[in-house]
């Protein structure tokens, strides 16, 4: 039986640009899937598709029990969308912020600034409730967002990088924020760029590069075939580098890499921190003398080059964002 989020097949184009290549997913009721991968890997693209605001080209989704391109109204009824820049009026204060979307929804006037109210206290703005949005940190403008997008409880939510420029404190509260609403039922699918995310909220991971999902797994298992944990070794001395390959040979797990010119060696391993006090103290019973050492965990550079064969480009420009004039066309539709 499909989960909550259900998408076979989606392909959408702008002009030749293909954003997606014939995606698949399926998010189970109650749970978060994370679609990982860099700009321009079509994550935003099916974001919009799965939330009506674009029409792929062809495939079919299926969000909340809904088919979203024969009900689309319905569907819009069943979601909370919070997108990559907060949308919020800068000239009205948080509270009437909150207070407008419920009027939107047709929610009678006592039940949305009772809502408002709530949301206020629950994202830590009811200090700020008075203030124009405009006054607002960054941090605070996005949870303002998120709070908007959950006026009206939706079984389902679609959160695209909600925490891309946000310093590590603000991530950290709305991960909390995010936490707390799987927790309590909501399904989810949140983009992200960031592997360190996925892992804290995701009970499922769906690498995506050139509109096309190409590996899908919890983080273990993603990490598991970029080869796990690695151990960084910096040698002071170059004479060293033959003895210290002999330590991580029969400490690590696998095939040991070497920079001769910057004295690196890495290893993959398993035993976390454990192990690296093991190396450690053999190294230094050796009189192997060190500059670094350090138990690297893989990041996203790591999981895109493990299974495409290149890095994911920070840079590369993203084909959904340069369709925003015909989102709006397509959303009238």
């Amino acid at each position: 039986m499909p989960g909550a989020i259900h998408a076979e097949g989606l392909v959408k184009t702008f002009g030749d640009v293909r954003a997606l290549d014939g995606v698949d997913l399926d998010v189970p009721e109650g749970t978060v899937l994370g679609l990982l991968g860099p700009n321009g890997a079509g994550k935003t693209t099916a974001v919009r598709c799965l939330t009506t605001l674009l029409r792929p080209d062809s495939g079919r989704a299926v969000v909340a029990g809904v088919d979203v391109l024969k009900h689309p109204d319905t569907v819009r009824r069943s979601i909370g969308l919070s997108g990559q820049f907060a949308a919020v009026d800068d000239y009205l204060t948080g509270w009437e912020n909150l207070q407008m979307v419920g009027q939107l929804y047709q929610m009678r006037s006592k039940a949305a600034k009772a809502r408002a109210a709530e949301l206020l206290e629950q994202f830590h703005l009811s200090d700020a409730a008075d203030r124009p949005a405009k006054t607002y940190s960054g941090g605070m403008r996005r949870r303002l967002d998120l709070a908007a997008a959950l006026v009206v409880s939706p079984p389902v939510m679609f959160m695209d990088e909600p925490t891309t420029g946000l310093d590590p404190r603000n991530r950290q509260q709305l991960w909390e924020v995010i936490k707390q609403l799987v927790s309590g039922g909501t399904t989810l699918l949140l983009t992200t760029q960031y592997l360190e995310e996925a892992d804290h909220l995701a009970h499922d991971i769906a690498v995506v590069d050139h509109g096309r999902v190409i590996a899908q797994g919890t983080s273990d298992q993603l990490k598991a075939r970029t080869g796990g944990e690695r151990v960084e070794v910096v040698v002071h001395e170059r004479d060293h580098i033959a003895e210290a390959t002999e330590v991580l040979r029969g400490l690590g797990k696998g095939e040991i890499t070497v920079e001769e010119h910057t004295r690196r060696l890495t290893v993959p391993v398993t035993g976390g921190a454990k192990l690296l006090a093991e190396i450690i103290r053999e190294l230094d019973a050796r009189g192997i003398e060190i500059d670094d050492i350090g138990l690297r965990r893989p990041t996203l550079d790591d999981v895109f080059l493990s299974l495409t064969g290149h890095v994911a480009e920070a840079a590369a420009p993203d084909a959904q964002d340069g369709s925003r004039a015909e989102t709006g066309k397509e959303a009238l539709k």
